[in-house]
């Protein structure tokens, strides 16, 4: 058993899902950068995650000034042992789930709407706590609680299956409860920061409203969105339709629900949280979209420790290697297949390149070995390399172009590293890529492009973009000086920085004013 760090109270407390110290990746490498920025700062982490054994190892140390840790499994609980008493229920607190359900099936998406669903969520939220009159034996085995999904069923359920439907709404709310004992039990902290909405975005608003103290989002990638495309791949949501009954343009009820729970979780952590941080504005303009009210949004981008990229400047090979390099995980969000594609029509026009793919193969092993068989099936055994986990310092003076083929991204550290060590990108249309890679404003476009941004899923684009750079010494300098550029003025660890401690330092005040 681990020895984790344990304190009476600290500064901050950070609410993480499924990241930080666990997983590794561009959101918890930001975790791990603004943790060793503020030593004056005492940090407590709260990790959420699905279950212990999803989970290997610590991947990241914890710095000195995280001085507490403890982490949670939603779907951890040993269950009840034995026959369940019948429970009888508690009308008072029923009452607010049934006025939170009319409030949901309403469909009113006006503003007044909206506060409506919102205020009904707080007063379910509050009974949810322990000592409050909606425990969780009662949502599971009392006769109310039953009669209340039977009900929502036969008004909305387009599913044939009442058990597929009972058993999702068990699953999908049984962890608002872990959270509730979390939020009871956490130490006295002054400011709450959540990196995401979801879980730990209503973890963060439980603990906003229940403790009065302030609550920093900030969001790397718009989790309602990856959660959605997740939603809309997964394999373990039933649709019990037959082929009569199923459009197959129509997304299954039980995909719907879980999509608007997750939706209905942000709005949760949207109005509690005061600023609302995106990366990019895009992402912010989305936040907006999906409730989040405009007043409390702004952007700041990730940033980057030049004084670590800077020299490897120097230590490139006088020739540009005919090299092109993903970094990242070997997942289908990345989409490595696609590199692979176009790793054929390079090698075709260029039979000396080669095409490295630098990073964990480990999280989907059916994926990577998906990968594995394209390479073989293409012929490209000879040209494509996988890596592993690499550091980056060692592979950037190596590579004549860093790829991303990725679905969806957020503001990819990877891009600001590769600008950073003077090697062009090109990427796919996804998240800030584009605004990384030609810039935003216009003295920032003026300062070039550092690459090339193609579609998604286009092989052919993809290949002939890294051609024009790697086949032209002119166009791959001016695509490296660009990058040079471009993250010296807006991209650097010492902006971001600068950014967060006046979001923190408006927080402690803000917290010290309520208390």
């Amino acid at each position: 058993m681990n020895a984790y760090p344990t304190a009476a109270k600290a500064d901050i407390a950070l609410l993480l899902e499924g990241t930080f110290p666990y997983v590794s990746g561009g959101v918890s490498s930001w975790v791990h950068q603004i943790l060793l920025a503020y030593p004056q700062y005492r940090f407590a982490i709260v990790f959420i995650g699905s279950r212990r054994e999803d989970y290997g190892e610590f991947r990241y140390e914890l710095p000195a000034n995280v001085v507490h840790f403890e982490e949670h499994f939603l779907y951890d609980s040993p269950g009840h042992k034995g026959q369940p008493e019948p429970r009888h229920g508690r009308p008072e607190a029923l009452d607010k789930v049934s006025a939170l359900l009319r409030a949901l099936e309403a469909r009113d998406d006006s503003p007044q709407g909206r506060q409506e669903v919102l205020a009904a969520m707080r007063a379910v939220a509050q009974e949810l706590l322990p000592g409050g009159q909606l425990p969780l034996e009662d949502f599971l085995y009392s006769q109310q609680a039953w009669d209340l999904i039977r009900d929502s069923y036969r008004r909305h359920c387009t599913d044939p299956s009442f058990v597929d439907f009972f058993w999702t709404v068990r699953i999908m709310l049984q962890p608002l409860w872990v959270l509730a004992r979390i939020a009871h039990g956490l130490i006295p902290v002054r400011v709450l920061h959540t990196v995401s909405t979801g879980y730990a975005g209503f973890l963060g608003g439980m603990l906003h409203h229940l403790r009065g103290l302030p609550l920093v989002l900030s969001e790397h990638g718009i989790y309602t969105k990856e959660r959605q495309i997740d939603l809309l791949k997964s394999q373990w949501i039933r649709d019990n339709r037959n082929i009569f009954q199923r459009d197959p343009m129509e997304v299954s009820f039980f995909r719907q629900m879980w999509i608007k729970f997750f939706e209905w979780l942000g709005r949760f952590c949207y109005d509690a949280a005061d600023p609302i941080i995106a990366l990019f504005e895009a992402n912010r303009l989305r936040q907006v979209a999906d409730g989040a009210p405009a007043a409390r949004t702004l952007n700041i981008p990730n940033g980057i420790r030049l004084e670590r990229f800077a020299p490897l400047r120097a230590q490139r090979p006088a020739l540009t290697p005919p090299v092109l390099c993903l970094i990242g995980r070997v997942v289908p969000i990345k989409d490595i297949k696609t590199f692979i594609r176009a790793m054929r029509r390079v090698a075709n026009h260029l039979p000396q390149a080669q095409a490295w793919i630098a990073g964990p193969m480990t999280e989907d092993p059916a994926y990577a070995q998906e990968c594995r068989n394209l390479v073989d099936s293409l012929g490209l055994q000879s040209q494509v390399r996988f890596m592993g986990m690499q550091k980056v310092d060692d592979l950037l003076p190596r590579v004549g172009v860093v790829v991303l083929s990725s679905i969806s991204e957020a503001l990819p550290l990877v891009v600001l590293e590769a600008q950073a060590a003077g090697v062009p990108v090109v990427s796919t249309d996804v998240g800030s890529c584009r605004q990384l890679i030609e810039g935003l404003k216009p003295e920032d476009r003026a300062l070039g492009a550092c690459g090339r941004v193609v579609g998604i899923a286009d092989p052919e684009a993809l290949a002939d973009a890294a051609l024009e750079l790697l086949q032209s010494q002119q166009a791959w300098q001016s695509a490296s000086a660009a990058g040079i550029a471009r993250v010296e003025r807006y991209y650097t660890d010492h902006l971001l920085f600068n950014h967060y401690r006046q979001v923190y330092d408006r927080a402690l005040q803000r917290s010290e004013e309520y208390h």
